[in-house]
């Protein structure tokens, strides 16, 4: 079963494109990646897919139900942290994450004990004492405390320090193995990379990519270093290549698509000293892909 399907989804602010016919399918369980920089339509999309915002045309179902007709329903399963979070400054956190709770079914205080444990919050201390990482650490605790079977995940690291990064992506995983399914929306790539199965590449409102992470890497691209002198662009530019650049180091380096022996075959020809070939980083492809 899908957890998200969106066919054609397009949401306008005016005459101002938010996103354009965006379609994508997420599957039950898996960690699905949306990336792109601030203003691509990553927000807009979580936005429109938890009924905050109606669609200007489109569809959208969460579990197979409209998110619109059946959006009360639906947000039952669903946990959302939003890339800022607001609070109301007196309140205590406890008694904030408790007022959560009281819009679910069931007791939830030692599932907030359990996480506010792992995430290192202080459950006494007064909205408007906390950090902005601290700030964000009630919103993570806020939109995992009732179990939900679907998370979205709006650049929720920001404020998070490295080693508390390192536990957020740790419960993640958790959260997964029990079954969860985590859209993660973010324009940080290395985290993408390191925590989802799958990625779509959004630019300017619309898909350009979607993938398993490890074939997008392996998608015939390579990232070449040669050192040697006097190399030129001209004997490499029957290539299919991309992002020819000089380093440091009297060589060039270029992302390079096609077959390994048709790459050999011409380097054979050139004067070179060494050379490296490697699987890209995701970042050296997003980068590709909006060049």
């Amino acid at each position: 079963m899908l957890a998200i399907h969106m066919e054609n989804l397009t949401k306008y602010y005016g005459k101002q494109k938010g996103i354009e016919n965006v379609t994508l399918d997420v599957k039950e369980g898996e960690i699905f990646g949306f990336i792109g920089p601030n203003g691509a339509g990553k927000s807009t999309t979580i936005r429109t897919l938890l009924g905050l915002i109606f669609p200007t045309s489109g569809k959208a179902e969460i579990f197979g139900k409209d998110c619109i007709q059946h959006g009360h329903e639906i947000r039952s399963q669903i946990g959302y942290l939003p890339a800022e979070v607001f609070y109301y400054e007196k309140m205590k956190v406890k008694d904030l994450l408790k007022y959560s709770a009281s819009f679910y079914k069931g007791d939830f205080t030692e599932r907030i004990n359990e996480l506010a444990q792992l995430m290192e919050l202080d459950l006494n201390r007064k909205i408007e004492d906390l950090s902005y990482g601290n700030k964000k650490k009630v919103g993570i605790v806020q939109g995992l405390l009732h179990r939900p079977k679907l998370v979205f995940l709006d650049e929720p690291t920001s404020g998070l320090d490295p080693l508390m990064q390192k536990k957020f992506f740790q419960l993640i995983r958790k959260e997964n193995q029990k079954g969860v399914t985590v859209f993660f929306s973010s324009h940080i790539l290395s985290e993408v990379q390191y925590l989802c199965h799958r990625v779509a590449i959004i630019k300017d409102g619309s898909i350009i990519k979607t993938e398993a992470i490890e074939d997008l890497q392996k998608e015939s691209y390579k990232k070449v270093h040669l050192k040697g002198e006097n190399l030129a662009y001209e004997e490499y530019q029957h290539l299919n290549i991309t992002n020819f650049q000089r380093d440091h180091y009297n060589g060039v380096q270029f992302l390079y698509r096609g077959q390994i022996r048709e790459l050999l075959s011409a380097i054979e020809h050139t004067r070179i000293d060494d050379i490296i070939i490697e699987n890209p980083t995701l970042e050296e492809i997003f980068l590709h892909y909006y060049e």
